[in-house]
């Protein structure tokens, strides 16, 4: 990046979002935390939802943001309660729709996944449709959304944005978080066309890379579990990509009016093994795993294309450097155990 591309950079950076108003929904979550973080830098007030505004696991690490004192307004709001996001959007040009339940295991994947994810979007959405001041709306999708629909994922193989998954496929194969974050999107898009709505969705794969927030969050905890002890690793490809890109991504597909449709948000797609071996290196005192859950060939990796994402101005972050990231918050955090690293 030039010197005249850095300074272009810094201004829009710190100068984008003075005197605007924008709401962050799910604000204590783990995107939503860093995108929060990176709205205030930016000048943005930001008027953000969490569940319980009493509980200091959900707002201490928001409120000690930089810029927050003076910027930063809490709002209590549930996602299956329509109407409880009015207030918080109500004067704001953007909302960044995050909050969805992420996690796998589940005994009842209709209230603990479906509903919530599925309601509360069209909850969100319903209070901007009632707010004139909303100019554009971003929610947080997954590429779960995206890549799951049978057709083969191989390495010759590049998923993009025209991909949706197979609700069907889903309920088949029982992968209920991937049928909640498919569904919820689906919803917004139809909501959004019959209401006209600006919408614009951001589908990131496996987020990791630092922790704002105190709690351990699902995609974090993947990386947990290889350095806590774990006998396997999972026979799994996943994409993976930074956190801090993820929240980036969000506030370009609002600052940028060219922006629309869905921006799919990966890195770069490896199997388990290879975050195992990537984690062996850089952190050879941990006792990783050796072998693979099953003895099945390992599922192919594949490629996402980044073709749109180059669009909001992404310049990713390595999946090394992310791992690294990942790892030095979970151990400041005391969710892993382990000094030493040749880093």
């Amino acid at each position: 990046m030039c010197r005249d591309q850095q300074l272009a950079y810094l201004y829009r950076k710190n100068m984008s979002g003075a005197g605007k108003t924008v709401c962050v929904t799910g604000a204590s979550g783990y995107i939503a935390s860093w995108l929060v973080k990176f709205l205030l830098e930016r000048g943005y007030t930001v008027k953000a939802s969490v569940r319980d505004l009493k509980d200091p696991k959900k707002t201490d690490h928001l409120v000690k943001l930089d810029g927050a004192k003076e910027r930063l307004h809490l709002f209590k709001a549930n996602l299956l309660e329509e109407g409880s996001f009015d207030a918080a959007v109500d004067g704001c040009e953007g909302v960044f729709h995050t909050a969805s339940p992420f996690y796998h295991k589940v005994t009842d994947p209709q209230t603990e996944l479906i509903d919530p994810a599925v309601k509360g979007t069209l909850n969100v959405l319903g209070s901007c449709s009632k707010a004139s001041s909303v100019k554009r709306v971003v929610v947080t999708s997954s590429i779960a959304a995206v890549a799951y629909n049978g057709k083969p994922r191989t390495p010759d193989v590049i998923v993009d944005e025209t991909w949706f998954t197979d609700p069907n496929l889903c309920r088949e194969t029982k992968m209920w978080y991937v049928l909640s974050k498919t569904l919820a999107e689906e919803a917004a898009w139809n909501f959004a066309k019959e209401k006209g709505l600006d919408m614009v969705t951001i589908n990131p794969a496996m987020v990791i890379g630092p922790l704002l927030q105190p709690t351990l969050n699902t995609s974090a905890e993947a990386i947990a579990n290889l350095l806590n002890g774990s006998q396997t690793y999972p026979n799994s490809s996943f994409g993976w990509v930074n956190v801090k890109d993820v929240a980036n991504a969000h506030i370009q597909a609002f600052e940028i009016p060219s922006a629309n449709g869905r921006y799919c948000l990966v890195e770069r797609v490896a199997h388990h093994s290879e975050i195992v071996e990537i984690l062996r290196k850089n952190y050879p005192s941990f006792h990783l795993p050796q072998k693979c859950a099953d003895d099945k060939p390992f599922v192919p990796i594949y490629q996402v294309s980044k073709e749109k994402a180059k669009s909001l101005g992404i310049d990713y972050i390595p999946l090394e450097q992310s791992i690294k990231e990942t790892v030095e918050s979970l151990k400041e955090k005391n969710f892993v155990g382990g000094t030493s690293s040749n880093m």
